[in-house]
């Protein structure tokens, strides 16, 4: 079997649902040296709350809340909330009116506790590699409808740059002059592309330094 590649968990976004306040404390330390963030919270209220103001990639779930079942916190998500966020389930019960809750809620991975650090790690991994991949699809058909607007083999390559440096919000920081240094393309290629997007609307300069990407105004590749 590959071996997993965790890095990739360094752009998303967890959300650890967990009423044991060492165990909630200890599993949130290890994670924070993998995830992009992780919101560890020790009730469903928190959990709502914390969905309310943040993007979620993951939820992570003790299955037996104090008081409250993480079976009932993913349904008022899912369904009152409408946010259909992939789910792991942690417990340390077997009982069968659990598993078969899980079930019925498609939960993607179910980790019994003990929690093993790898197993979750692995489960993760497993999650969102989807999420990752489908990312991938998504940036290769955007360069390809950008470069169908551009034919200059040094303008290609540096769509391929903008495309690779854009921000979760669609935004290009990069200057001029930090472009060069990376891509060694001169400055007359790299002005004469980013006016050709800016007149087609692709690119829009907010400052100096800062852009953002529009990909709705793409043209469609010839079929």
């Amino acid at each position: 079997m590959n071996r997993r590649d965790f890095d990739i968990l360094n752009g998303f976004s967890l959300l650890y649902i967990e009423d044991e306040a060492d165990l909630l404390l200890h599993t949130k330390t290890v994670l924070e040296d993998f995830a992009k963030s992780i919101h560890a919270v020790r009730t469903c209220k928190e959990a709502y709350e914390v969905l309310r103001t943040e993007s979620i990639d993951v939820i992570i779930s003790d299955i037996l809340l104090e008081n409250e079942s993480g079976i009932e916190c993913l349904k008022h998500i899912r369904r009152e909330l409408g946010m259909e966020i992939p789910a792991i389930f942690t417990t340390a019960y077997t009982d069968t009116e659990f598993l078969l809750g899980a079930i019925e809620l498609k939960v993607e991975a179910y980790i019994v506790k003990p929690i093993n650090i790898k197993a979750l790690l692995n489960a993760l991994h497993d999650v969102l590699l989807p999420k990752i991949q489908q990312k991938e699809i998504n940036r290769t058909y955007n360069i390809i409808k950008t470069i169908s607007v551009v034919t200059d083999g040094k303008q290609v390559d540096l769509v391929r740059f903008i495309l690779n440096h854009l921000d979760e919000e669609d935004i290009l920081n990069y200057s001029y002059a930090e472009i060069m240094e990376e891509t060694g393309i001169s400055k007359p290629t790299i002005v004469k592309l980013f006016r050709q997007l800016s007149d087609q609307g692709i690119l829009t300069k907010i400052q100096n330094g800062k852009y953002r990407f529009d990909e709705t105004k793409l043209p469609f590749p010839e079929r």
